[in-house]
């Protein structure tokens, strides 16, 4: 019996959803299997479970697996309740001090983007969006940054199958029309909601990477056209840019 063989089956599951999650590309059990040392029919029984639990789903091409929506909530708690929530939020409530404007971090999740920190502005006119909403992916700047930074193929495949529900007069709905904004968003490395979700509410957005250069997450602010046109949204891309890699470093070096 080797060292493998005799590791407790509860760190065995732990090893499993660790490989899933540090890798760019949906795995197989017996691809896990080999990657973390374990026999292939231990591996598909306990990827089996994981599956039945929620803490791993298939991927939708049928290519392996991927971290379910257990898994995506635990590791968003264990981040949120750590030193480096209180570090990312003083990071994002600097931002809205220079933006003078609500800025949010938001994550994809199943049912869109999910709000997992913000800041709010002063102003007593805002719009109200609270930690823990979801959003669309198609009309949002937040959601239209995390589709650009698919890879083309897969963010094809996922456009043609998203429901793209028209919200505002400016919603776009035509797949092949936001795939188009998306390839130019992935050039120019920022998303804009043009009043695309609420009338009248306007946004900007830029990813968050972490330090392999792999998408983690949005930063954007959003305002009322009344005090934000979208001239004045791009000028604040910067900002946003210099507090994504701030984001990156202050995330991941706790």
């Amino acid at each position: 019996m080797d060292a493998k063989s005799r590791i407790p089956t509860n760190l065995r599951t732990l090893l499993i959803l660790e490989a899933v999650g540090r890798q760019t590309e949906p795995m197989g059990p017996a691809e896990i299997g080999r990657f973390i040392g374990l026999p292939k029919q231990t591996t598909h029984r306990l990827c089996n479970t994981l599956l039945e639990e929620g803490f791993l789903m298939r991927d939708e091409r049928g290519r392996g697996l991927r971290p379910g929506r257990r898994a995506r909530m635990m590791g968003a708690g264990m981040v949120h309740s750590s030193s480096s929530y209180m570090a990312r939020h003083q990071v994002l409530r600097d931002l809205a001090a220079q933006i003078g404007e609500t800025v949010n971090y938001a994550v994809p999740e199943d049912r869109g983007m999910a709000y997992q920190d913000r800041v709010e502005t002063d102003w007593p006119f805002r719009i109200q969006l609270p930690i823990g909403t979801n959003v669309p992916f198609h009309c949002t700047a937040s959601g239209k940054v995390y589709l650009s930074s698919l890879p083309k193929g897969e963010r094809r495949r996922l456009v043609n199958v998203m429901h793209l529900e028209r919200h505002t007069a400016r919603t776009i709905t035509s797949p092949d029309a936001l795939l188009a904004e998306l390839q130019e968003i992935s050039r120019r490395g920022y998303a804009l909601d043009n009043a695309e979700y609420f009338d009248t509410m306007i946004a900007a957005s830029v990813p968050v990477f972490d330090p392999a250069g792999r998408y983690c997450a949005s930063v954007a602010f959003h305002a009322p056209e009344q005090r934000v046109t979208l001239e004045i949204a791009r000028s604040k891309v910067e900002m946003l840019q210099k507090t994504s890699r701030l984001l990156t470093e202050t995330i991941f070096s706790t």
